[in-house]
Order: C-alpha cells, then sequence, then structure tokens
C-alpha cells in the first residue's frame, strides 16, 4: 500500500484540478475547482472544447455584450463541473465569482443558477457543492442556499471565527487554506517553520478539535497545501484536496499514514464555543491580520483570474 492509498483508509481525498487526466491517475472521491484552476485549464489546447460547447449552448440565448459572456462563462463552470463529475464518484465544488464576495443577494441568485444550470443538463445537486468566500455575506447566502438543499463549500477560510460563523450556518463544507497560512507566517515572523510547529496545521486541527466538540455536521476539507508534511499533519481530517504535484508525490511513498485528527479525542477537549454574531464576527476578524489579509488577497486573486476567463470568453466570441 502506498502513502496515497493509506491516506485514503483515514481521510476522503479530493483533487484540487480542474485537469481530467490528473482525476483518472489518482481516483480521488471528489474535486474542487477555482477560477484559477479554470483559467489554467483553459490555457490546454486539449480543454478548449468545453468553451466552444459553453458557447453553442448560449448560441440562441438572443444575449450580447457583458450579458452573454456572463451566461457563457456560467455554462464553463458547468460544463467542467459536469466532465469532472464523469470521472469522480462523489461531488464537485464550483465557484461563484470572487467579485460578489460581499453582496449577498448577489450570491445567491449566482449559487441558484449555477445549480439551474446543472439540473437542466441532468445533474442532481446532491453532486454540487458551490463554493463562495468565507466573508460574512457569503455566509449568510450559505444560510440561505443550505435551506434550499443548495450545498456549500467555504472557501479562502483561515480562523476559528470563519470556521464557527460557517457551522452555525449550516454550511455543508469549509476549505481552511493550510498553505495559505503558512505563507503569511514564513513573511510575517522569524520563526523556522516544520511539519511540528506549522500554523496553518494548527489551525485546521483547532478548528477539526472544535467541530467535534461542539457536534457540528459541517465537514473539514484542509487545502491550499504547500507539502507533505502539511498533508500527514492533517491524517484523519474529513477530507483534503490536493494539487497533482503532491498526489503524484503520495502515490510514490510507502511511508505510514498514521492517524493524527481522532474525533473521539476532540470530543472531549476542554475549549469554549465562540460567539459569532456579526458583531463579534466582524471584531475577532479584525483582530486577526493574517485571516484579514489573506482572505482579501484570496479574492482580489480569485477575481483576477476570473476577469481573465472572461476576456478569453469575449476573444472567443468575438
Amino acid at each position: 500500500m502506498n502513502s496515497l492509498q493509506a491516506l485514503k483508509e483515514l481521510t476522503t481525498v479530493v483533487a484540487d484540478t480542474g485537469d481530467f487526466e490528473t482525476l483518472a491517475a489518482y481516483t480521488p472521491q471528489d474535486a474542487t475547482t477555482n477560477p484559477s484552476l479554470i483559467l489554467k485549464a483553459l490555457q490546454k489546447e486539449e480543454y478548449a472544447v468545453v468553451l466552444d460547447e459553453a458557447i453553442a449552448s448560449t448560441a440562441d440565448s438572443g444575449l450580447s455584450g457583458d450579458a452573454r459572456v456572463d451566461l457563457v462563462v456560467d455554462h464553463l463552470l458547468v460544463g467542467f463541473g459536469q466532465k469532472i463529475l464523469e470521472i469522480v464518484p462523489g461531488r464537485v465544488s464550483t465557484e461563484v465569482d470572487a467579485c460578489l464576495s460581499f453582496d449577498v443577494e448577489a450570491t445567491i441568485a449566482k449559487a441558484r443558477e449555477l445549480i439551474a444550470l446543472y439540473e437542466a443538463n441532468g445533474t442532481s445537486r446532491e453532486r454540487i457543492l458551490i463554493k463562495m468566500a468565507s466573508t460574512w455575506e457569503g455566509i449568510q447566502a450559505a444560510k440561505t442556499l443550505e435551506k434550499e438543499g443548495i450545498r456549500c463549500n467555504m472557501t479562502l477560510l483561515f480562523s476559528l471565527a470563519q470556521a464557527a460563523a460557517c457551522a452555525e450556518a449550516g454550511a455543508q463544507l469549509i476549505s481552511p487554506f493550510v498553505g495559505r497560512i503558512l505563507d503569511w507566517f514564513k513573511a510575517n515572523t522569524d520563526t523556522e517553520y516544520t511539519a511540528e510547529n506549522d500554523p496553518g496545521v494548527e489551525s485546521v486541527q483547532e478548528i477539526y478539535t472544535y467541530y467535534k466538540k461542539f457536534g457540528y455536521k459541517t465537514e473539514v476539507m484542509g487545502a491550499s497545501f504547500r507539502n507533505i508534511g502539511e498533508i500527514l499533519g492533517l491524517a484523519g481530517c474529513d477530507l483534503l484536496t490536493i494539487s497533482p504535484n503532491l498526489l503524484e508525490e503520495l502515490q510514490n511513498m510507502d511511508a505510514p499514514v498514521p492517524r493524527k485528527l481522532d474525533p473521539k479525542a476532540a470530543a472531549s477537549a476542554d475549549i469554549e464555543k465562540l460567539d459569532v454574531s456579526e458583531k463579534s464576527f466582524r471584531w475577532l476578524m479584525n483582530e486577526d491580520a493574517m485571516a484579514t489579509e489573506k482572505l482579501s488577497q484570496g479574492i482580489r486573486v480569485f477575481g483576477q483570474d476570473m476577469l481573465k476567463v472572461r476576456d478569453i470568453v469575449k476573444s472567443k466570441l468575438a
């Protein structure tokens, strides 16, 4: 048994990619996408067909200009998702435009549009996770969507305050960004970080313990890994979404994978529940420079990459 197989015994492995060949090679249960991954895939010739199909499927819409571009982008995201679901047995995450991260109603509307497209093409909403940034507004949108049976994956998550608010909202899943937390601490402290004191790993361990202690059903999916040590440090987490290069590294290893996160141990932890009212949430985020900065940066990057995707669509339509 290689290390990837051993990890799958403890944790649901998710592929963090829009590359169909990678999905077939590593047989993950689920897959996640985001604007950056879609942009990367669109730059490969073999994925041009997905864009061509999105354009063809909107040809009779009667729309033009930005409205047509918006519709093509929605069909493109859903097209990638559906092709991924032909490979993975579980779920795919499709992201709402990061530019909507501070607009509750617009986020809800876009999520409904994406789900409607999936369902019109014969894909059940049970196989879809709608991704949105873990802003206060994104979390409130998730609260409404979950009541409609639209499952949400809360991304760009860097703090216990965000995680606690997502759980209170009833979100299906959260994606705490392990590697980006490490990046911030490396850039802002003089500490030497190893697998034993990685702040990203410690953050997910804290969130996992909090959820199991207080009986939340929201799933924890560690994301954005920088090295194998971070992944192995979270063995036993509900899910881990892993990039292709690290999946390959795990598959080529035969090191044992001991459980690091244990729900029974977490349930007996001596911790207190957070107040995550809006006032408290905003204060806790304000006090957490890392979480505030990484959330803002992530929204900017995903927003910029979505604009690049739109530019590709515009040039193709022209």
